[in-house]
């Protein structure tokens, strides 16, 4: 019997595998950073295995992933090839593999056995020849001070032999670190911050090709929370800071709830970094402190965009934020935005928004904002021109992570110019949402779903009549393949409205469907209805529906398909002939900021007066 051993010349050793030490000591790269002649080389690897013990050995190689590069001089490559000993045990014991044998021989000569100022070849000869030897199971795992299983299911945490760590499991490296990982999560779910690992015995039988291993855990005392202080803060009031956590002295230590105050204070916008630090030990008194550590970002923040379509033109729009106006991470946003620009230039066909926004986190709770916005446009839309002012003030909620709601009361002041004249409206009404994430992503999803409710009781003061706008919209999203590269994601969205004659309604309240969100290929909310005179209205009832597939060609670039369908209705919901539909395909550039969009649609069923076709631009996926 003997401790894991470690491969042959590998400077590596057992317990630096398992003490997550494998790469601690990087004095020799460090040392050969310094300028040096570029040493160029060339590598062969030999594996006596195929798969994934092959596809391992590379993957971990330095001098593999680097041989485009020369090194840093024969120092800087002797180096890399040491560091690669290293990186090459901790690939084999991951898969299992605990009596192999490695070489690395730089121009014939073992690597190990050169010295740092060696004179070499331009370019050198380095082979890679790796014999991983059998592969090893386990034969006794056994963990010292499990912890019981709870009934509690926000408290569960998968048991370690879900993870393979079992009898006859292959004894991967991993698999014994992430059966500590469990283990003290176990603990620390039912409320033991400080369980620890105290010690960790890995035996390997060569005889055998088997592995035994112990882990024992000290759970210690079971915690609660303690004070919370901040530190850090310029600006910004630490009372607030430390209320926005939501962490209450007394209650039972929860990771889960230090995971929801980091997000809480992730969502204020306002630090640079912000870091919850455990006190050394638990209080006699049952209590564990933390420490708040912040950094707090500028308090002030500018941005400037732009989109382009060929129905709607060039629109270009700028936004200037303040953050902690009043020291509790009040922010004012101002937008502004010039929409529209086509060529020849004409002032008179812009489009214009300006807006502001308010937002006091934490009104109630760290979860709920006040947010309060105040806004003036106009905006030329096929179907009618509208000029406007319009406010609202309320809250939003966050639930969970995917779950919002919001509520409160708007007014707008407004005036339309269409088929019906020149009208005037004024509008007060309340408004309350709910928005459902449950996507993987939310810029580029490749599976989850997505829904959102709105429902908007208003009251037009002008003509005395009552209405209310109900919207309801659902996304889903399939990925297939290794890494989902092919996607199959659908759109579904209905609205309906209550209310007198549409003559009567504000043009904005209606339903129009058309443009880059809705049916692609058709020009933005030009979809209406027409009362056979001529005359086109928005309407009472909305239907969409979007089908996309997108495949990723490669890691950067991607192709997609789709077609949107959509009609809007006054009263009753016309037949499938007035259905507009529009097809088109489409290219991604994914970017860490997401997927740049440009998609190609064409009206399948054009009216008089559509476009021939429609070229859309911008960030993200289409939904």
């Amino acid at each position: 019997m003997c401790v894991a051993a470690c491969l042959a010349v590998a400077p590596a050793s057992a317990f630096e595998i398992f003490g997550l030490k494998l790469f601690e000591d990087q004095s020799e790269e460090d040392a050969a950073a310094v300028i040096a002649d570029p040493q160029p080389y060339t590598v062969v690897v030999t594996v006596n295995a195929t798969g994934a013990v092959e596809s391992a050995v590379r993957n971990a190689s330095a001098l593999v992933a680097d041989q485009n590069e020369p090194a840093s001089g024969a120092a800087g490559l002797l180096a890399k090839a040491r560091g690669d000993y290293r990186r090459i045990v901790a690939a084999l014991y991951n898969e299992g593999y605990y009596g192999g044998t490695a070489s690395i021989r730089v121009g014939g000569v073992e690597a190990a056995n050169l010295a740092p100022d060696v004179n070499l070849p331009d370019p050198v000869d380095v082979a890679i020849v790796v014999d991983p030897g059998p592969q090893f199971r386990f034969n006794s795992v056994n963990i010292v001070n499990q912890a019981l299983p709870t009934s509690d299911p926000y408290d569960y945490v998968e048991p370690p032999v879900h993870a393979g760590f079992g009898a006859g499991e292959i004894a991967k490296s991993s698999v014994i670190l992430r059966a500590e990982q469990l283990a003290l999560e176990a603990w620390r779910q039912q409320g033991y911050a400080k369980a620890v690992i105290v010690t960790r015995d890995v035996v390997a039988d060569h005889a055998t090709t088997t592995v035994d291993v112990t882990i024992t855990v000290n759970p210690g005392p079971k915690a609660a929370f303690g004070a919370v202080t901040v530190s850090g803060t310029e600006t910004l009031d630490p009372e607030f800071v430390r209320r926005q956590t939501g962490l209450t002295e007394g209650e039972e230590y929860d990771p889960d709830e230090l995971a929801l105050a980091q997000k809480r204070l992730d969502r204020l916008e306002v630090f640079r970094a912000a870091r919850l630090e455990a006190g050394d030990a638990v209080g006699a008194d049952g209590l564990l402190p933390y420490n708040l550590i912040v950094q707090e970002l500028p308090g002030r923040r500018f941005g400037v965009g732009a989109t382009y379509s060929t129905i709607d033109g060039l629109g270009v729009e700028a936004f200037h934020l303040w953050r902690n106006l009043f020291g509790q991470a009040e922010r004012l946003r101002l937008d502004a935005r010039v929409a529209s620009i086509a060529y020849p230039i004409d002032t008179a066909e812009f489009d214009y928004f300006f807006g502001g926004t308010f937002t006091k986190p934490g009104i109630f709770t760290p979860d709920t904002d006040l947010v309060a916005a105040v806004s003036a446009e106009r905006t030329i839309y096929p179907t009618f021109t509208e000029t406007s002012a319009s406010g609202r003030v309320g809250l939003t909620h966050i639930l969970s992570d995917q779950i919002t709601i919001e509520g409160g009361a708007q007014f707008e002041l407004s005036r339309f110019d269409d088929d019906f004249g020149t009208r005037d409206f004024k509008t007060v009404g309340l408004y309350a949402g709910a928005t459902l994430d449950f996507r993987d992503d939310s810029v580029d999803p490749t599976e989850g779903w997505y829904g959102q409710v709105n429902l908007e009781p208003f009251y037009e003061l002008n003509y005395g009549n009552a209405g209310a706008k109900l919207t309801v919209e659902g996304r889903t999203y399939f990925g297939f393949g290794e890494d989902d590269p092919f996607v199959l994601a659908g759109r579904l969205k209905a609205g309906a409205l209550l209310g007198p004659d549409l003559s009567e309604i504000p043009p904005d309240k209606l339903f129009f469907a058309g443009g880059g969100g809705s049916v692609r290929g058709y020009g933005f909310k030009s979809i209406g209805v027409d009362d056979g005179s001529g005359i086109i209205t928005g309407g009472r009832y909305l239907l969409e529906a979007s089908l996309e597939a997108r495949v990723k060609v490669t890691q950067d670039i991607g192709v997609v398909g789709f077609v949107d369908g959509g009609y809007v209705a006054a009263d009753v919901f016309p037949a499938l002939t007035d259905l507009r539909v529009g097809a088109g395909v489409g290219v991604r550039y994914y970017t860490g900021l997401g997927p740049i969009r440009a998609d190609f649609a064409i009206p399948l069923n054009k009216r008089p007066g559509d476009p021939d076709y429609a070229l859309y631009v911008g960030i993200g996926q289409s939904f």
